[in-house]
């Protein structure tokens, strides 16, 4: 039986000059392609515009409905279409035409007036004379009449969708934004001839691993970083700053131009869906070249959905934002011409657009989307990646399948370990041991337990008080009480991670295993990406690194994008590894009690390589005259035995009891010529008769211990002293440090007093002694915080003082940790 809407399709082809024919698509497929070619249509995209075209929102053109049946007959000739999908868009169409004009009729004149409107001339085309034969058709009872399409259109049915609807496929709708996708699986030479010469033009593409490269990019950072940076930076700056931001961007005017309207008229500023939907269109292009399966071309689709879906609540927001972000782009303001871009897809009753945005994606592909995109990112060097990228954001362009390396990069990372961090290929990877600082964590975790309880130490010390800017930096502390510190240390020891494997010269077995490693600490520590960050945004804002601006916008954009590559990495905790030594908090104590004659020991020594163990021997006998393992155990010996102080005791104690004994001397040696070790006696006893520093009162034992822990700190890197040695001369320290003394203050007063005395002669001791009572006090006040560990320890033997921190960021040993 004649199915009448497809009889009605038939007569309608009759007005386009086909001859009838009860089966509208009774045409060869290598006529029917020509056919399409000739009418403009050379691929399938084309068809769904010219289909949409047919069903606008407002009123239709008849003949764009004509030019509608005659495409779709000669799709399904072609092969272009499935009969029952074309069917469906027949159907469609029927619908509009029959309920817009009253008859055969009204249709045939609506089609005539659209004709002479386009200066179509009776005659002209053997239209006119077609029009006629058809209406004689349904007047003769030859033909299917208006009545009976009406009754055919009005039969309920089962009917295939306009658009590809099975599982995994209505994501491909998004594409719409670029090209409607009329069917699937894509088909190159059909649905987009010249897509290779696209991704090598537009993109500069040119592989499957450059692709992958590129859709990871535009998932987790994409062009709106950049814009989302300067937006929130302009946000805070006055008229005038905002106008020296725009002449500084040197060739860019046009699009600060754009932005700086945005801010000023209130715009959102927020343009996500201009990277979002071109991830949709590549991965659209990979599968029609074959460089992705359909299923990895659905995952990455399916990203963008799950990303734009958590973003936008309808269509329109979607519309505007990614109109904003061509603007910039673009560097023209284009969000007045919205309706005139977006008018179709988002009025037409047939657009593809038609279902909410939020019923796209299924469940099962949202679910298997999400575990593509953190398999891509599963190996450990892409935490490595996401870390050092708030430093260097062009590192996300890495992540996927990693990409060779060119020599100018590998180049800098040298330079930079080279000159920045003194690291050197013959160091090897456990070089990078020494960045990794547990202990400094600890410092600043229990600083800021103990600042958010008012617990922190007084600020007036013995020499003088902390500057207002170190103090205000110190009690800034409490506000990041809740976050563990960890971050602030396991960023930059990232960033250094990121330069060795750029350099190429270390093992890359070793350095995956530092990763991992990495990742697992980090992975404890915070249970997911928007607590590190947050964690890491808390100590940015109050210990910024001196080499460059805050970081607290990278941090905070990352945080709150849902795209950011930290939100799809691999976050279940692996085996418990640090990449580098925790000491225990008696440890870290033994170690502080060196105080300010070394910077602060925030990491247990470690054997150094041939060229530092060169520097050290250099130091070593140009301070001590020591030149071997034997010689510094047997002064180690000394210093913890009766060291300086013993000297003082014997040679100048005895002068406190007969001043004019000690005027005497004194005299003496000024009477005549004295060599270096005469004059270092005579200024020593100088000190003593003016009890400078209080060299008289104050027991400078301190003065020993100090240079004994830097004294088995450098033995240690030598590797003159094995652990068990270096942590028996620790334990000797610290016990004498308890010893002679109740807490850090007077153990200051001890060392000062010591530094102070036996000091030789120099022209510059003034500027010394007042850099060294700055340091103590920077020592004992935390302020600034990273000055030295005294303010968080309790001094050995001392009753404990501080606050237990809220997290396990802390060394082991501590009693207070609370689990």
């Amino acid at each position: 039986m004649v199915d009448p809407l497809n009889a009605w399709w038939a007569q309608q082809l009759v007005l386009c000059g086909w001859a009838f024919e009860p089966d509208p698509t009774a045409v060869s497929a290598e006529l029917a392609a020509e056919r399409l070619v000739y009418l403009g249509v050379e691929e399938r995209s084309e068809l769904g515009w010219r289909l949409l075209e047919a069903l606008p929102p407002g009123a239709p053109n008849a003949l764009c409905q004509l030019d509608a049946l005659e495409l779709l007959a000669l799709a399904v000739a072609a092969g272009w279409l499935p009969a029952d999908q074309a069917g469906v868009w027949v159907k469609r169409l029927g619908e509009e035409i029959c309920g817009h004009y009253r008859d055969l009729d009204d249709w045939l004149k609506a089609l005539l007036s659209v004709r002479s409107g386009e200066g179509w001339v009776r005659g002209d085309d053997g239209f006119f004379e077609a029009c006629e034969a058809l209406a004689r058709l349904e007047q003769d009872g030859d033909g299917v009449t208006w009545e009976m399409l009406a009754a055919r259109l009005a039969h309920r049915e089962s009917l295939a969708p306009l658009w590809p609807s099975a599982p995994g496929e209505s994501v491909w709708r998004l594409r719409a934004a670029f090209a409607p996708t009329l069917a699937l699986p894509p088909s190159p030479g059909l649905d987009w001839p010249d897509v290779g010469a696209w991704l090598d033009e537009v993109w500069q593409v040119h592989s499957r691993d450059e692709l992958i490269r590129l859709l990871l990019w535009l998932a987790g950072q994409g062009d709106r970083y950049g814009w989302d940076l300067d937006a929130s930076r302009l946000l805070e700056l006055d008229s005038g700053e905002r106008q020296a931001w725009l002449a500084g961007l040197q060739g860019a005017e046009p699009y600060g131009h754009v932005l700086l309207t945005f801010v000023a008229r209130g715009e959102p500023l927020e343009w996500a869906a201009w990277d979002w939907l071109r991830l949709v269109e590549l991965a659209y292009a990979g599968w029609c070249m074959e460089w992705l399966s359909q299923e990895e071309a659905e995952d990455f689709a399916g990203h963008a959905l799950d990303l734009l879906t958590r973003r936008y609540s309808d269509w329109m927001a979607l519309v505007n934002a990614y109109q904003r972000g061509r603007s910039l782009f673009e560097a023209r303001d284009l969000t007045g011409e919205a309706d005139r871009d977006w008018h179709l897809l988002l009025q037409s009753p047939a657009s593809p657009w038609r279902e909410p945005l939020a019923g796209l994606l299924e469940d099962p592909l949202r679910e298997r989307s999400r575990a593509a995109m953190r398999a891509w990112r599963s190996e450990p060097r892409h935490w490595v990646l996401a870390l050092a990228s708030i430093r260097e954001p062009d590192l996300l362009y890495r992540q996927g399948v990693a990409a060779p390396l060119s020599a100018a990069r590998r180049d800098d990372a040298r330079g930079y370990l080279r000159d920045t961090l003194g690291l050197f290929p013959d160091d090897g990877a456990d070089g990078l041991r020494r960045y990794w600082l547990p202990a400094q964590a600890h410092h600043l975790n229990q600083l800021a337990a103990d600042a958010s309880h008012g617990a922190l130490p007084k600020t007036r010390t013995p020499f003088g008080e902390p500057p207002a800017a170190a103090l205000a930096q110190r009690n800034a502390l409490a506000g990041c009480s809740r976050h563990a510190a960890t971050i602030h240390m396991a960023e930059k020891y990232a960033f250094y991670l990121q330069m060795v494997m750029d350099s190429e010269e270390f093992d890359a077995a070793a350095l995956a295993d530092q990763a991992e490693s990495l990742r697992g600490v980090l992975c404890r520590f915070y249970p997911d990406a928007r607590r590190l960050l947050s964690a890491w945004a808390a100590w940015e804002s109050v210990l910024p690194d001196g080499e460059g601006p805050l970081l607290s916008h990278e941090i905070c954009w990352h945080r709150d994008d849902p795209g950011s590559p930290f939100h799809w990495l691999d976050w279940a905790p692996g085996a418990w590894q640090e990449p580098g030594d925790r000491p225990s908090l008696p440890r870290f104590t033994a170690l502080a009690l060196v105080g300010p004659l070394n910077t602060s020991a925030w990491s247990e020594p470690l054997p150094e390589s041939p060229r530092e163990c060169e520097a050290i021997r250099e130091w070593l006998d140009s301070h001590y005259g020591l030149h071997s393992a034997e010689g510094v155990a047997e002064f180690l010996d000394f210093l913890l035995g009766s060291g300086d102080r013993q000297e003082y005791q014997i040679n100048y104690a005895p002068y406190t009891l007969n001043g004019a004994r000690l005027a005497s001397e004194i005299a003496t040696l000024e009477s005549g010529d004295c060599g270096e070790e005469d004059r270092n006696h005579l200024l020593r006893l100088a000190r003593v008769r003016d009890n400078e520093d209080g060299c008289n009162d104050i027991d400078m034992t301190a003065w020993d211990i100090a240079q004994a822990v830097d004294l088995a700190i450098a033995a240690r890197q030598l590797n003159w002293l094995d652990e068990a040695a270096f942590a028996a001369a620790l334990e000797r320290a610290t016990r004498l440090a308890a010893e002679h003394y109740g807490g850090w203050s007077a153990y200051a007063r001890g060392l000062y007093a010591g530094f102070s005395f036996f000091m030789g002669e120099t022209e510059e001791r003034a500027a010394f002694l007042a850099s060294f009572r700055e340091a103590l006090v920077a020592w004992l006040t935390g302020a600034p915080p990273l000055a030295g560990s005294w303010a968080s320890l309790d001094f050995p033997g001392a009753r404990p003082r501080h606050w237990a921190p809220m997290h396990i960021d802390t060394l082991p040993g501590d009693a207070r940790t609370l689990h």
